[in-house]
């Protein structure tokens, strides 16, 4: 274009020439515009040489495929349209979805394939991603038409609409709104609640504190007096010799608790010294628990223990004696049992259920009272002619010693009477104790020899009464033996020993083994009605 002439006329093209051909018609002063008459013009196709259309040309029989005709013009992105399909074809393999043409076998221009297995996979995309080809790296959609957004949503533009004016049909989108992550704001804001709700109960906290603190104080000071001395008596408690402390005092310190260990057996007994030497007295039902493989152990007053061995047993008796190696030894004082009275006062010194140094009071309830022992697990089988006290005594006060006021020991602590039937029942205020007389002699045999020797008139008996009367009935003789050799025979009933009234068979055991081997007793007996006296000679056993 030219430079402006000075002269030029108001509305001329500047030029002149034959570029009157390009000036604006009379009356238009504005841009260039399209004529009214010429609103179907097009520029001429360029003129191709016949070289040119020889080399570019289509090949003979195709379709427009390659470039436009001359003269015809194309949307920037118009899409040829596909070649038409033959009514046998379009039939056997046509589309069966509704609402379409037997001829269509992909989607029309400027139309787009919804994807159906592609979800969003990320909390990043839009709500709407999976429709968006943009975002989509596995879209199957072709490039169409240039895209609008509109207030509806993704549009195309249409496909009459002329390239030159689509600029004027797309409207600016409006700006999109910034969505916060989902949670961002509730992760801020719990946060924050968060900490009000740790500093609320932190001053909470402590305000109640210092409150409870104040009240707790205020209250202690309504409650307590820091002025007040309590009084105290004037003279100390009164313990006579002779009184149950005095005589626990002497006493405790020659008793022992003994616990025993055998073949998947445990058990707790008492015992006491005899001896400086280390021999301790006991039952024979404590001891024998450890007597095949076991382990004795010893705890004295003062709390210190060792190991005990046995010196002997004797099962007839249910005693025992162990020795220890400690020499320094507090010695129990041996009394004499045959002249003890009923109603002494007594006390019984023990473990009873473990509880080392117990002491328990009371009297002589009865004596020479005949009582058969045995123990579970033990091989002691046993009658002694016990004494009887009220003093509870419980398990575990198994060959303690019972007491009189002098502190001297009358008696072995050995079994109690049990409404049910079983010494584990607990103490009901009967117990038995051996009498330290034939206790003395049994324990000095198993110091000198490691066994006891015992008189045996060769019968075995069992109690009877025909309602009148009440006797050892025998029920067998040992050939040769004591009885036998005095004429006794099986079904005789004996009633008297020497002078003891016999009146069952236990009587008649307990008489018999307060004599030696080799004394001579005078034994009165029924034979049916007829009433003799033999002498017995007794024998050892």
């Amino acid at each position: 274009m030219g430079e402006d002439r000075p002269d030029a006329r108001p509305g001329e093209q500047p030029g002149g020439g034959q570029d009157a051909d390009y000036l604006r018609p009379p009356g238009v002063t504005g841009s260039f515009a399209p004529r009214a008459d010429d609103s179907d013009y097009r520029p001429p196709p360029p003129t191709v040489s016949p070289q040119e259309r020889a080399e570019y040309s289509r090949p003979a029989g195709s379709f427009a495929l390659f470039a436009p005709m001359p003269g015809e013009r194309m949307p920037p992105t118009h899409r040829l349209p596909p070649p038409p399909v033959d009514e046998r074809t379009a039939r056997s393999f046509g589309p069966t979805t509704p609402g379409r043409g037997a001829e269509g076998f992909e989607a029309p221009l400027g139309s787009r394939i919804w994807p159906i297995l592609h979800k969003a996979q990320s909390p990043w995309w839009k709500p709407d991603a999976a429709r968006d080809p943009w975002r989509d790296p596995a879209s199957p959609f072709w490039l169409g038409r240039p895209a609008i957004f509109t207030s509806d949503g993704l549009q195309q533009l249409s496909p009459d609409v002329d390239a030159e004016h689509a600029e004027e049909e797309i409207t600016e989108p409006a700006p999109a709104k910034t969505k916060e992550p989902r949670g961002a704001g509730r992760g801020r804001f719990g946060l924050s609640a968060l900490l009000l709700t740790l500093i609320a109960a932190l001053l909470a906290g402590v305000v109640g504190g210092g409150a409870g603190w104040w009240l707790a104080e205020r209250s202690n000071r309504v409650l307590t007096n820091g002025g007040v001395t309590l009084g105290t008596a004037g003279s100390a408690a009164n313990r006579p010799p002779g009184s149950v402390a005095d005589i626990a005092k002497r006493v405790s310190p020659a008793v022992v608790s003994i616990d025993v260990k055998g073949s998947g057996v445990t058990g707790t007994g008492s015992g006491f010294v005899i001896d400086r030497s280390g021999y301790i007295l006991t039952n024979n039902h404590v001891a024998s628990v450890a007597a095949a493989s076991g382990t004795i152990r010893v705890t004295y007053s003062d709390r210190a223990s060792e190991p005990a061995k046995i010196v002997g047993r004797d099962p007839l008796t249910d005693l025992a004696v162990l020795k220890v190696t400690r020499t320094d030894l507090t010695v129990a004082s041996l009394g004499d049992s045959s002249k003890v009275a009923v109603g002494d006062p007594v006390i019984a010194i023990g473990s009873p259920l473990g509880l080392r140094g117990t002491v328990t009071s009371g009297i002589v309830s009865a004596l020479d009272r005949p009582v058969h022992l045995s123990g579970d697990g033990s091989d002691t089988d046993a009658v002694i002619d016990a004494i009887q006290t009220d003093a509870a005594i419980n398990p575990g006060n198994s060959g303690g010693p019972l007491v009189d006021a002098s502190g001297a020991v009358i008696g072995v602590n050995s079994a109690i009477a049990s409404l049910g039937g079983s010494g584990e029942s607990g103490s009901i205020g009967v117990g038995f104790a051996i009498p330290m007389s034939s206790a003395r002699d049994i324990a000095q045999q198993l110091i000198h020899t490691g066994k006891a020797v015992h008189a045996s008139d060769g019968i075995s008996a069992r109690s009877v009464t025909d309602g009148s009367h009440d006797g050892a009935y025998v029920l067998q003789v040992t050939p040769n033996g004591p009885g036998a050799q005095a004429g006794l025979k099986p079904g005789d009933v004996i009633t008297a020993v020497d002078n003891t009234l016999i009146e069952s068979a236990d009587e008649l055991t307990v008489a018999v083994q307060a004599h030696k081997p080799g004394d001579t007793v005078r034994m009165h007996f029924f034979r049916g009605t007829q009433e003799s006296d033999v002498s017995v000679t007794l024998s050892s056993v």
